[in-house]
C-alpha cells in the first residue's frame, strides 16, 4: 500500500510550547512513515500581533489551497483552528470546548473568532479526533456533531517523561500551568498558604498568557516557561504537582507527571478522572480548603501515589497506539 499524502498544520509550534505542541511533536515522530507522506504546513510568526492574520488569511483561505495544489490526500489540522471549508478532506483534533463552555477564560479576539469558526470547522471536517471521550461528548452536545464523525483518541507520553533519570533539587510542590484565567492559578496560590507544608516552595512552570494573572509571595517562585528535559527534572523532583484547572479536555500534565513518578493532585473533572482514574488525588478546584487538604494528602501518600501513577500512565497511554489510530482516522477520511 503507498504512504498516503497527508497535509500537517504545525503553525501552533511557533506560537506555543505547551501542552498542544507536545501533543503535536510527539505526534509528528510517532506517525509511521512507510504508511504516511507526510507535509508539514505553517504560518510563520510567533508575535501574537500576527494570531488575526493566521486565523483569517491562513486557515481561511491560505492552508486549503496549498494542501490541494500538492495533491494532499489529507489536510490534519491538530487544533480546532482550522479551515470552514477545504477542498482537501479534512481531519480536526479537538483538544477540548473550553472557548465556547467558558468563553469568558479567554480573551476578545478568540472569544468572538471561535464562537463563529469553531461550529463551522466542525461541520466541515470529514474526521474529528476527540482526545478524552470526554471531548467527544462535548463536541456532540456543543456542536451537534454526528457521532459517527468522532473519534477518540487520547493524548499519551513519551521522553523525557519517565520516571528514570536526573531529579531537580529541593523541596517543592510543582505547579505546570500558563498563566491564564482558566488555570486557577490564585485559588491554588491560597490553597498552598493554607497547606502550612513546612519546607515546600511552590514552583510555578509555565508561560505567561493573557488577563493579568500572577503567581508570587512568600514561598512562591515562577519559573516562566521550561524546556520539556528541565520539565522532566521538575517533575521527578517534586513532593507532589498541582494541576486544578477550572476546565479541561485532557489535563496533560496530569500524565506527564504521573509517567514521571510524581504524585498528583488534580482538579475534580470528567477529564482529570478518565485520565488519571484512581492514580491522583481529585479535588474541588472551586475550593482552597479542598485543595490544600489534596496538596497535604498527596505529599503523605507519596510513594503509593508515585506506584499507582506510574503503572497507569504506562498502560493506559502510548503514541505508538495513538499513531495507528490517527492514520486509520486519515484513510477513513480520504475515502
Amino acid at each position: 500500500m503507498e504512504p498516503l499524502p497527508v497535509g500537517i498544520d504545525v503553525s501552533p509550534l511557533a506560537l506555543t510550547r505547551a501542552g498542544t505542541a507536545r501533543h503535536i511533536r510527539s505526534l509528528l515522530a510517532s506517525l509511521p512513515r512507510e504508511e504516511v507522506e507526510l507535509r508539514r504546513y505553517g504560518f510563520g510568526g510567533s508575535s501574537r500581533a500576527l494570531v488575526p492574520v493566521r486565523d483569517l488569511g491562513w486557515y481561511l483561505a491560505a492552508l486549503p489551497v496549498r494542501a490541494r495544489l500538492d495533491g494532499m490526500d489529507v489536510l490534519h489540522c491538530p487544533t480546532h483552528r482550522a479551515p470552514v471549508r477545504s477542498p482537501v478532506p479534512l481531519v480536526v483534533t479537538f483538544h477540548d470546548l473550553a472557548v465556547l463552555r467558558h468563553p469568558e477564560t479567554f480573551n476578545a479576539w478568540t472569544r468572538n473568532y471561535s464562537r463563529l469558526a469553531v461550529p463551522r470547522v466542525a461541520k466541515a471536517a470529514r474526521r474529528l479526533i476527540a482526545v478524552s471521550e470526554f471531548t467527544r461528548r462535548e463536541l456532540l452536545e456543543l456542536l451537534d456533531v454526528p457521532e459517527e464523525k468522532v473519534r477518540v483518541i487520547p493524548n499519551a507520553v513519551g521522553a523525557p517523561f519517565e520516571p528514570r533519570g536526573e531529579a531537580a533539587g529541593g523541596e517543592y510542590v510543582l505547579a505546570v500551568s500558563t498563566l491564564e484565567p482558566r488555570k486557577n492559578l490564585p485559588r491554588l496560590l491560597e490553597a498552598f498558604r493554607r497547606a502550612r507544608l513546612n519546607g515546600l516552595r511552590l514552583l510555578v512552570a509555565g508561560a505567561q498568557g493573557w488577563g493579568g494573572v500572577r503567581v508570587e509571595g512568600d514561598g512562591v517562585r515562577w519559573l516562566g516557561e521550561v524546556g520539556d528535559e528541565e520539565l522532566a527534572r521538575l517533575y521527578r523532583g517534586a513532593r507532589c504537582v498541582a494541576y486544578v484547572s477550572l476546565y479541561e479536555g485532557f489535563g496533560l500534565p496530569v500524565l506527564e507527571a504521573m509517567a514521571c513518578g510524581a504524585p498528583v493532585v488534580a482538579g475534580r473533572n470528567d477529564a482529570a478522572e478518565e485520565v488519571a482514574g484512581e492514580a491522583a488525588v481529585l479535588v474541588d478546584p472551586l475550593d482552597p480548603d479542598a485543595i490544600a487538604a489534596g496538596l497535604a494528602e498527596a505529599v503523605d501518600r507519596r510513594d503509593e501515589l508515585r506506584a499507582r501513577g506510574l503503572e497507569r500512565a504506562a498502560a493506559a497511554f502510548s503514541w505508538a497506539d495513538a499513531a495507528r489510530a490517527t492514520v486509520e482516522v486519515y484513510r477513513e477520511a480520504a475515502v
